[in-house]
């Protein structure tokens, strides 16, 4: 019973510890308090300071529907032997390569990315996007300080003549694709059973966000499309050359028949041979040519028809258009934010002065 009496009397006498201390500490905030007004208005200060400084940002976004084409053969698989003889290949296509996350990862891909840079923008044919996007970044100011020698590098072609100078250009377009594709560009699904991908561009200049949005979709689902009808479109170059050139040979054997009987109009009927036997061989390599040509134009057509099977359907939903997406922080939310941060941090320093000043007593 003792014992109980006496945990609750320690009990009480730790809440009353804690209440006092909480009340001195308060007391002493209360103190301080032209502290923490100076901590506020300098905080309000920095954050209108903050805002009136801090850019603009412009968001452009593109959505599309991505369908990819068949990747089986189908019907072909009973032609493919004979094609096969012809140098033709109807086996897989090249679909596999951008399943999943790898279209995603295309689009942040350097090649991609240097491809769309070295593109014009849309306002000034004669200015390149890395151009454009070193004006906006203001990187050429800060060369003119530090590097004045990399103003002499030229954007309008890939390759330099110097090999120093195109050292250093790589150097750069390595540091700007860095830099977009961490800070400015965001590639993803809506949703993962969707089949809906979403680009964005973000940057301080509303036509460069633009521009670029614009010129790194197309650049990137042209070559989307180009790889993964890439072996249809080799089989039919190969299938037309193919026919060109059997249809030039059965031509030619019909001309030579002709020229035959033309070159031999009254013929002794005792040399028959002179006329027949060159007449028969055009003829026989007519005909082998046209039972040839018949099978190629057959494989050409199905060829055809495996290329629109495999070209993916890519359909743009939504794209960017002016005036876009602007994100800022007005100078009233700079104000209150200013205010709010200035005011914890005097707490904090506040409290934490309290607390030595407590245990050095």
């Amino acid at each position: 019973m003792e014992n109980k009496n006496s945990q609750m009397v320690s009990a009480e006498l730790s809440l009353g510890e804690v209440t006092t201390k909480i009340k001195k500490w308060l007391s002493y905030l209360l103190s301080k308090w032209y502290a923490i007004l100076a901590f506020g208005l300098a905080g309000a200060v920095l954050g209108m300071f903050y805002a009136k400084q801090n850019k603009p940002i412009y968001t452009a976004t593109t959505t599309f529907v991505l369908e990819s084409g068949e990747s089986n053969t189908g019907g072909l698989g009973q032609v493919a032997g004979l094609a096969a003889l012809a140098g033709i290949d109807f086996g897989s296509s090249t679909g596999g390569i951008f399943q999943g996350d790898n279209l995603l990862e295309l689009y942040r891909s350097r090649k991609m990315l240097e491809a769309t840079l070295y593109s014009r923008t849309a306002a000034d044919s004669s200015v390149s996007m890395i151009e454009k996007y070193l004006d906006v970044a203001e990187v050429k100011e800060k060369w003119k300080k530090k590097k004045p020698e990399l103003l002499e590098i030229s954007f309008k072609n890939i390759k330099q003549k110097s090999s120093s100078l195109q050292r250093a250009k790589d150097s750069v377009m390595e540091s700007v694709v860095a830099n977009i594709r961490d800070k400015c560009l965001v590639v993803e699904k809506l949703d993962k059973k969707l089949s809906i991908i979403r680009v964005e561009v973000k940057s301080n200049n509303e036509s460069f966000s633009k521009d670029f949005n614009d010129a790194l979709v197309k650049n990137v689902n042209d070559f989307y499309v180009a790889t993964k009808t890439k072996k249809s479109q080799d089989n039919i170059k190969i299938l037309q050359h193919k026919t060109d050139s059997v249809r030039g040979v059965m031509t030619g054997a019909i001309s030579s028949a002709a020229i035959v009987i033309d070159n031999t109009p009254n013929l002794n009927p005792t040399k028959q041979a002179q006329r027949i036997i060159p007449t028969q061989r055009s003829q026989f390599s007519a005909e082998t040519n046209k039972a040839i040509l018949s099978q190629l134009i057959q494989h050409l057509e199905m060829a055809k028809m495996a290329l629109l099977r495999e070209t993916p359907l890519i359909q743009v939903i939504d794209e960017p258009i002016l005036p876009l997406k602007k994100q800022f922080i007005s100078i009233y939310k700079g104000l209150i934010f200013g205010v709010i941060i200035g005011v914890m941090l005097s707490l904090f320093f506040m409290s934490i002065a309290f607390v030595i000043k407590r245990t050095v007593r």
